[in-house]
């Protein structure tokens, strides 16, 4: 099984939060025993953000087994058209607005065309915006 992994998630565990790290260690556990990790290429940006060197950046995502999984052409065109989509939706009046940004879906459909499950603190989100992704919590995993 190949699980992509939200940069949250990474971070929690490389970082040691103290609220969600080890949950979340316990997730990325639990989907690399069952097959491969992978992160696109926006996550994959953002992790690697917050490291001074290629040295370390290396060093976390090899201690981790992550593997870089490039967006294919037709995921990127489904995050642009859902993108699209959510911008023309107008809010529900007891909605505050809430602006998501086109990294947020592309790293959705990324999972949801190129992945089996998808492993974010974020779940919310993405199990309303991808239907048929498979989201993993690991605050309820």
């Amino acid at each position: 099984m190949k699980t992509a992994v939200d940069t949250s998630v990474l971070l929690d565990v490389l970082q040691g939060d103290p609220v969600f790290g080890e949950a979340s260690k316990r997730a990325l556990r639990k989907a690399y025993d069952s097959g491969a990790l992978v992160a696109c290429d926006v996550v994959w940006a953002e992790l690697r953000a917050n490291f001074a060197s290629e040295e370390a950046f290396a060093e976390a995502v090899g201690t981790l087994q992550l593997r870089f999984d490039p967006m294919l052409p037709e995921s990127a065109a489904s995050a642009g058209h859902l993108w699209r989509e959510s911008r023309r939706r107008p809010l529900a009046k007891d909605k505050a607005p809430r602006e998501r940004v086109v990294a947020d879906f592309l790293i959705g459909a990324h999972a949801r065309h190129q992945a089996d499950a998808f492993l974010t603190r974020d779940s919310g989100f993405y199990r309303q915006c991808f239907r048929g992704l498979r989201v993993v919590d690991p605050m309820h995993e």
